[in-house]
């Protein structure tokens, strides 16, 4: 058993900058920071009468989702330093590709996120619309379509993601829900 609670707790924390590049977004446009980019992606843009991904996903939201992914990130290379944090490490952060990984893996969670927008788009699903289980895993799919071929990680840590991430994704947004910080309980 503490095995796998290690094992849980260690994919969690390899995908905490996932989490916070998925967070980001909303956070940023609710605390108003940076207007000028609070513009589509997509320019406005339509695919079969449809817009490609929609007017809420912005510049903003990819770069504050990048950002975030890349700090948190980098918080986690520092805390290599200390044995706890390492033992738990799924990848080894002082090695010479983890900048390349601090900036593919906030770049996963904003693909797959802006995929899902184009596929519920293409099925012309409004925005917030349920989208049941890619709203909620949208980001493990698109890390594991980029970071796979270079990390080359057991496929148990992925299925494991892709399960804890519907469920927390799931919880987090109820309680946003709750407490005002999103329009859809989903």
């Amino acid at each position: 058993m503490e095995s796998l609670t290690l094992f849980i707790v260690s994919c969690v924390y390899f995908f905490l900058p996932a989490y916070f590049a998925n967070m980001a977004p909303p956070l940023a446009k609710r605390a108003g920071i940076f207007k000028s980019l609070f513009r589509p992606i997509d320019g406005g843009k339509r695919l079969g009468g449809e817009p490609v991904f929609g007017d809420h996903k912005t510049w903003l939201g990819a770069l504050a989702a990048m950002s975030a992914g890349f700090a948190v990130f980098s918080l986690q290379e520092w805390l290599c330093r200390f044995p706890g944090f390492l033992n738990i490490s799924i990848i080894d952060y002082g090695a010479s590709d983890a900048c390349l990984v601090a900036l593919l893996m906030p770049l996963g969670t904003v693909l797959g996120d802006l995929g899902s927008a184009f596929t519920k788009r293409r099925l012309k699903l409004k925005p917030g619309a349920k989208f049941i289980p890619w709203d909620q895993t949208n980001y493990v799919i698109g890390n594991f379509i980029i970071l796979q071929p270079m990390l080359n990680l057991n496929l148990n840590i992925w299925f494991t993601l892709f399960v804890l991430t519907f469920f927390l994704h799931v919880i987090f947004n109820r309680l946003g829900y709750i407490l005002g910080l999103h329009k859809a309980k989903w």
